[in-house]
């Protein structure tokens, strides 16, 4: 450790630069990190609020919430401790300066998948809504109207919920007959088979459906009806194969900069060991230097992040996710001391009658 510590403390500006890199790197990774863990969130929160075990849509609709196309006759094709029927309805409220997106559930008042309120009361009566705490920050309060659909149906607040977010959109709740009225327009009429319903959620994870019933039924687990929502698979998968990338930029620029040190220092390392030092000494100080440098650009990167998210504004999706940044940062500490060793084929190989020109 002595000799790790003393060569850097001899050559400030060149290990300086290696924290530097890697205090760039670490900090693009948490960054990274933290708007992918955002963005996941506010794809799924509200379905990871439902507490529930299973979904299920009709079979032709391709794991798709918007593409199934069910009526509450289904409820009955459903075997489940609890259940509750969804519609869906994504769209737009406020003025036309300035719009915001919104996502509506249509459901039973008493579905267990409802959030605790924050404020006020569930809806009961017709047109009443509660939204969530997101969409209340934007200036709605309790006792206010909202239009919604296109045709513009006023429905009154009566209730705000925790913050959550469906497809990065904040989360309205009303009964199934006002979502379909502001689906389907105001003149629409419920068929035979009921209002339509997009999913049946239940909180079994045995729910079984009737083999015959129409459509045809797929259940699904929660966490795979996540997995199967439009986009959040292949936005996950793309951020993180930039932070594993990132990974192996820090273990090439590591093992390079070590390399090119480990040349510009043959000779000294030959009198080293014309000195009777070992190979294995002189390598065990590298992968030390390279600890300290990976520990200080780490500890920086990450404190640079953290720093980072306190002011980045509310709109931006960013979760600081603290158990997968320290497994983050051992990874990145794992390849700064991998990318160290690429400089111990040339320490092993230095002749020290070559190196001190004997």
């Amino acid at each position: 450790m002595f000799l790790a510590l003393k060569e850097m403390s001899y050559s400030k500006l060149r290990y300086t630069l290696i924290v530097g890199i890697i205090v760039l790197i670490s900090y693009a990774v948490f960054m990274l990190s933290g708007l992918a863990n955002g963005l996941a969130q506010e794809f799924k929160q509200v379905i990871v609020d439902w507490k529930s075990e299973t979904v299920i849509l009709s079979e032709d609709s391709n794991k798709n919430l918007s593409a199934s196309q069910l009526t509450e006759k289904n409820l009955k094709d459903v075997t489940a401790d609890k259940k509750a029927p969804i519609l869906v309805y994504n769209g737009a409220i406020g003025s036309k300066k300035e719009k915001t997106n919104i996502t509506l559930f249509g459901t039973q008042n008493d579905a267990f998948l409802l959030p605790e309120l924050l404020e006020g009361s569930m809806f009961k009566n017709k047109n009443e809504v509660i939204i969530s705490k997101n969409l209340a920050t934007k200036g709605y309060s309790v006792g206010d109207e909202i239009e919604v659909g296109s045709d513009n149906i006023k429905m009154k607040i009566v209730g705000i919920s925790p913050e959550t977010f469906y497809t990065v959109t904040p989360v309205i709740y009303a009964s199934l007959d006002d979502a379909a009225h502001v689906k389907y327009g105001k003149d629409f009429k419920a068929s035979t088979d009921g209002l339509p319903l997009n999913a049946v959620v239940t909180n079994s994870t045995d729910a079984s459906v009737i083999k015959d019933a129409k459509p045809k039924l797929d259940v699904l687990k929660t966490t795979d009806f996540i997995e199967s929502l439009p986009g959040y698979s292949a936005q996950n998968l793309t951020l993180n194969s930039m932070i594993y990338f990132l990974f192996f930029i820090v273990t090439a620029i590591i093992g390079i900069f070590m390399y090119v040190m480990t040349l510009q220092k043959t000779s000294i390392f030959g009198v080293m060991k014309a000195q009777g030092i070992s190979s294995k000494f002189i390598i065990n100080s590298i992968v030390k230097q390279s600890f300290i440098i990976g520990v200080l650009g780490i500890a920086l990167g990450f404190g640079l992040a953290y720093g980072t998210s306190l002011i980045l504004p509310e709109a931006m999706p960013f979760s600081v996710a603290l158990n997968l940044w320290s497994i983050y940062s051992l990874v990145l500490l794992v390849v700064t001391i991998i990318g160290s060793l690429f400089s111990i084929g040339t320490v092993t190989k230095v002749d020290p009658m070559k190196a001190i020109g004997g």
